[in-house]
């Protein structure tokens, strides 16, 4: 088998959006590739600079490393994900996912599988705050660096440090966060929203790049968030307040949900009827009117207008008896809005402890692991509230910067609450516990293993108030539970998650680097030694679930992915695989046979993967031109 016959290497890496926005625009635009087919920057040029103007100063937001850290976004991956069962809790029951690993590496192995598919991110990502810094994006196949530190002794790992001191202070956290979000924005739906933790070091910053990132036009709020219940006494000005910077994909298909009424907000019902308690509703309005129509009052007064509503639907309104008519004073009429028929209030960009607190979130975790663990997570409260108005009951919800879980824990009892089914992805790095923290202690190594532990707490709980429920309910009704009863309890669809972790690619090729002592034509052969070695490695140890998740993963998949065998196929194991949207036909045996290679050439629209080495060049000729584009070898 020559060179040319193996399979491409971006056919084992992550979607690869450079070449994608390239592909657009020559598309697009195809007089811009007037070099040879190559991108001509003097084409470009002529069309920045359409009115001649010449002078280079400009409103823009720069900083050291930005065009690499641009670079990076797009670059693709060859790392994969691998299932961990044992860490995974209810795998078939649940959607859910958390992914023990370095965060840009993983968007990058989710863009293609879940473009334009999460409804809502949410991220806390570390504060600039000038001590040691986790996140440098030193972490390809050919780097020693995040693998080392991620599989040495499960100790986790501290990449960089970033001081004051350093010239790079900020510019070290832009080029973290730009890159992340860059990804992260193929990952939202076009009304998906994103909503961001920060505090007032790099707020004004955050706002500067995410303007740049999802476009001015695309901001919809920054929430100021009262964090603390209590204040220190100390220093000049107590803060006590953080920021949640909100942005949407597109701001015409915004559409955020209510929250529910607040106690404050519920006092304002305070009038009653026979229907029950209602607040008024402004009607006649010189600013807001548009309507001119005669009222009379009880008293005999003519009321001309403006009226917010048509005279018809004043009139119907009336008849209902959903008109309240005062009198004294300002005598005039108003509607009626029901506290039964309300379905919440927008929300404001003040939210205050009621939404949440510092405390309140390191109270409850404290509870659910009977001890600290963990400072500062973030509240479930306020993510509960984030979520309700960022998303709906089926959507998919996503967090990069997992820390404790605190997100998973807000949509599982979100979902608990209104019937929903929300499915929620967690990332987080696997960065050790200082080994004198109570964490460390417990056997917690890792920050990833106190995201994994406490979500499975909050599964065991939900799991068990179900089971009361159940046993209240079976109480009650002194008989025996009806057969619809029983599929609803105990069980419940939805709790749980699957575990996965960042490892390097299954596929050995892309580890070879040239030798430059040799010739060129000493290192083609030295590659097809070292490709024939490490596949044959690759047969002999072969893991098919970790195989077959990175193959999947890559062609676009999503992990909920089900497997199932094919019987008809005799000579070899053919398994079916589906995610709900696409689906292919997959094999991992060593050796394609000659009946199923007939088979597939007569059975031309079926979709069909088989690893490289299975193949000889006539079977692989054959299979490429019956299938053309349904078969893919890897």
């Amino acid at each position: 088998m020559s060179q040319e016959e193996y399979t491409p290497l971006e056919n084992i890496q992550s979607h690869d959006w450079n070449k994608e926005r390239q592909e657009t625009l020559k598309k697009l635009y195809p007089d811009l590739f007037a070099n040879e087919g190559k991108i001509s920057i003097q084409e470009i040029a002529k069309i920045l600079n359409y009115a001649g103007v010449t002078e280079t100063e400009r409103y823009e937001f720069r900083w050291f490393g930005k065009s690499n850290a641009k670079r990076e976004a797009f670059t693709p991956t060859d790392a994969t994900l691998v299932y961990d069962e044992n860490r995974s809790v209810n795998p078939t029951e649940s959607e859910n996912i958390i992914i023990e690993g370095e965060n840009l590496a993983v968007l990058k192995l989710l863009s293609n599988s879940y473009r334009e598919q999460v409804k809502c991110i949410y991220i806390d990502p570390p504060y600039n705050t000038g001590k040691d810094f986790v996140y440098s994006d030193k972490f390809n196949q050919d780097k020693k660096e995040y693998w080392e530190d991620a599989e040495v002794t499960e100790n986790g790992f501290k990449i960089d440090t970033n001081t004051e001191t350093d010239g790079r202070f900020h510019s070290n956290w832009l080029n973290m966060m730009y890159s992340r979000l860059l990804i992260a924005r193929q990952l939202l739906k076009e009304d998906g929203v994103i909503f961001i933790s920060i505090d007032d070091n790099e707020v004004h910053h955050l706002r500067k790049l995410c303007d740049e990132v999802f476009g001015e036009e695309n901001f919809v709020t920054e929430i100021a968030w009262r964090k603390s219940d209590n204040q220190a006494n100390i220093g000049q000005i107590a803060r006590v307040k953080e920021y949640i910077l909100c942005y949407c994909k597109q701001r015409e298909h915004l559409d955020l949900n209510k929250i529910p009424l607040t106690a404050k907000a519920i006092k304002e019902y305070s009038y009653a009827d026979e229907k029950g308690k209602f607040r008024r509703a402004i009607l006649l309005d010189k600013t807001r009117g548009r309507n001119f129509y005669e009222v009379k009052t009880n008293s005999g007064n003519i009321l001309n207008g403006p009226w917010m509503i048509k005279e018809n639907e004043f009139k119907e309104k009336d008849s209902k008896n959903e008109i309240l008519w005062t009198s004294g004073g300002e005598e005039q009429p108003y509607g009626k809005i029901y506290l039964h028929e309300s379905n919440g209030q927008i929300s404001n960009d003040f939210w205050d402890t009621t939404f949440g607190s510092n405390q309140e979130a390191s109270l409850a975790l404290e509870k659910i692991f009977e001890k600290r663990v963990f400072d500062f997570p973030k509240s479930v409260k306020l993510l509960s509230n984030i979520f309700t108005i960022g998303c709906n009951e089926n959507d998919i919800i996503l967090d990069f910067f997992a820390g404790s879980g605190s997100s998973g824990q807000a949509i599982a009892e979100l979902n608990q609450k209104d019937g929903g089914n929300r499915k929620y992805i967690l990332v987080q790095l696997p960065e050790a516990t200082d080994e004198k923290s109570e964490a460390y202690k417990a056997g917690y190594k890792k920050i990833s293993d106190i995201t994994i532990e406490r979500n499975k707490r909050v599964v065991a709980k939900i799991e068990k108030e179900i089971a009361e429920k159940a046993e209240k309910k079976k109480g009650e009704l002194q008989l025996e539970m009806v057969a619809e009863d029983a599929e609803t309890y105990p069980k419940n669809s939805g709790i749980g998650f699957k575990v996965f972790k960042l490892q390097k690619s299954n596929f050995p090729r892309v580890d070879y680097a040239p030798d430059p002592e040799k010739t060129h034509e000493e290192n083609v052969e030295a590659l097809k030694k070292y490709i024939r070695d490490k596949e044959a490695q690759l047969i002999n140890a072969l893991i098919k679930e970790e195989l077959i998740t990175e193959i999947l993963l890559k062609n676009g998949f999503k992990l909920n992915y089900t497997l199932t065998k094919q019987e008809q196929f005799t000579k070899n194991e053919i398994l079916f695989a589906t995610d709900g949207d696409k689906e292919t036909l997959v094999c991992l045996d060593g050796d394609l046979a000659d009946e199923t290679v007939e088979h597939f050439k007569k059975n031309t629209e079926q979709k069909l993967i088989v690893l490289e080495r299975a193949l000889d060049t006539t079977k692989k000729w054959n299979l490429k031109h019956y299938m053309k584009d349904n078969f893919k070898a890897f």
